[in-house]
């Protein structure tokens, strides 16, 4: 077992890899040896108690490592059974070699069907379905999963849970719900992203000993970044620096009614370093953000035009928390845009933006959630959570500069300075940072960032990481339920002084 590593691959690209390895010399079969010896060791230290176990075999090799499983746990004294839903007979191959070492152990084989299920096993062990699934489940096969998940017993999932999309993480009609979740050679992308985190369970990998020459062959889809690939990113600061080295942040927003939003926005960018740090918001809205942060440069405006000498003045600007849809917005957001200043682009900017023809630049960072996403594309926020990396291509492709596709595995796609993948995904974050104000936070970190002389790509990829860690940092201290966006302020500073080092990640989440 090693941790999970930075590379994620589509199900295509996994295959390849076991291909590769293949030709190499390591023969198939020793392979699937070697997955379900580290499958069922994991087993046994998840579940030591354990000692029936069902063993739910499909057509496949995902079904051959099943069968694996199966005959180390009868060597090791325990009372393995099979439920296969292909007949060994029928299997071919490395499955079928591995079906007839259990045949010839004695191991007890019997059909899986809707109408006899294994209700008195400690555990099951799924190896039905694998990551060759492309399309929906036959309905008979979802309402197996189901009546399975209907059981309510541990489930160990070898490679990925049955029905799950290794390509999207969402399910193809239903989901063999996993507890833990054994994967091998090439992490699956959509294991992180989508529902697949929701579906795993506790994640671990194994690359069953493929050479790094395997590897060096098949560039990965997307990159997960640890925190040694990022730290680096973030210049030092000079002995002599003062504060017009770490850059000019404008924030700009807080229409009536609103004035908070733009207000963390510029609190998250002063924390994150930035040298000066200028809000443009209503007139109304000055004395409060003064008493919030006076460090903060504050200027009221009623007229976009009375902006510009303050926008060509700035290093970037961040547009959009609490912006608002009506004139003020609009007149700002144009404004802003035509200074060609590199821009952060959140909330109401994105929906003031979808709503505008040819209006993609290069230097921007845009922000959406789901539902913005959606606006930006003219679909649902349900059709973007379908498929969030084929909605970061459409995104990417149709506005340019980098995007960050908020979510339970926060996408980002931009032009790296590094050859390389063009889009990162950021495992950290937790649920208590479901509340409002988290996005405006967000955009100040990357603005601020960006303030400071990195490029869109890397500033949205650190600040993502920076902001979901000291959300971690905060609900490990305390918890996630009530967990506010302004409680990261303080730690973000934390974070970026320690260079991400010494992470701690949040109670229950497994290291693996």
């Amino acid at each position: 077992m090693t941790e999970l590593p930075a590379a994620l691959y589509t199900a295509a690209q996994t295959r390849e890899l076991d291909r590769l390895a293949i030709a190499a010399g390591t023969l198939g079969a020793e392979l699937m040896e070697r997955a379900g010896q580290a499958a069922f060791d994991a087993l046994c230290e998840r579940w030591p108690q354990a000692g029936k176990l069902a063993v739910l075999c499909g057509g496949g090799n995902n079904g051959g490592d099943g069968y694996v499983v199966a005959r180390l746990a009868a060597e090791a004294g325990l009372q393995p059974q099979i439920w296969f839903t292909r007949a060994p007979d029928q299997l071919k191959g490395d499955a079928l070699t591995m079906a007839r070492r259990c045949q010839a152990a004695g191991i007890p084989m019997q059909p899986l069907t809707h109408s006899d299920l294994p209700r008195s096993a400690d555990l099951l062990v799924d190896g039905l379905l694998g990551t060759g699934l492309k399309g929906p489940l036959r309905d008979d096969v979802a309402a197996l999963l189901r009546a399975l998940n209907g059981l309510s017993l541990p489930v160990l999932a070898l490679d990925i849970p049955s029905g799950l999309s290794a390509d999207s993480g969402m399910p193809l009609g239903a989901v063999l719900q996993a507890e833990m979740t054994c994967t091998f050679i090439g992490l699956k992308r959509g294991l992180l992203t989508g529902e697949g985190p929701l579906h795993c369970g506790a994640l671990r990998f194994f690359d069953l000993q493929v050479g790094r020459d395997v590897y060096a062959q098949v560039q990965p889809d997307c990159l997960s970044p640890g925190a040694e690939t990022l730290q680096h990113r973030l210049p030092a600061r000079r002995v002599d620096g003062h504060k017009g080295h770490y850059g000019h942040v404008l924030v700009i927003g807080g229409d009536h009614g609103f004035a908070g939003a733009p207000v963390m926005s510029a609190q998250a960018a002063a924390r994150c370093g930035a040298g000066k740090v200028t809000l443009i918001t209503r007139p109304a809205h000055v004395a409060v953000a003064l008493i919030r942060q006076p460090e903060i440069m504050v200027r009221g405006v009623d007229r976009p035009e009375d902006a510009v000498a303050l926008m060509e003045a700035a290093t970037v600007i961040a547009i959009g928390p609490g912006l608002g849809l009506d004139a003020w917005g609009r007149g700002l957001l144009d404004a802003a845009l035509a200074t060609g200043k590199p821009m952060v682009v959140d909330a109401d900017a994105l929906t003031l933006i979808a709503g505008q023809a040819d209006i993609g630049t290069a230097d921007w960072v845009l922000t959406p959630h789901p539902g913005e996403a959606g606006r930006l594309l003219g679909v649902s926020a349900g059709d973007i959570q379908q498929d969030r990396f084929a909605a970061l291509d459409s995104l990417s492709a149709r506005y340019g500069g980098t995007v960050l596709l908020k979510g339970l595995g926060t996408l980002v796609q931009g032009e790296p300075v590094d050859a390389g993948p063009v889009r990162s995904l950021i495992r950290d974050g937790n649920p208590g940072m479901a509340s409002g104000g988290m996005g405006d936070v967000l955009t100040g970190v990357i603005a601020a960032l960006r303030a400071q002389g990195l490029n869109g790509f890397d500033a949205a990829r650190l600040g993502a990481m920076v902001h979901a860690r000291a959300a971690d940092h905060c609900a490990a201290a305390q918890g996630e339920r009530g967990l506010l966006a302004t409680d990261l302020l303080g730690t973000l500073r934390q974070q970026l002084n320690h260079r991400l080092q010494g992470h701690e990640l949040p109670q229950g989440a497994d290291k693996q």
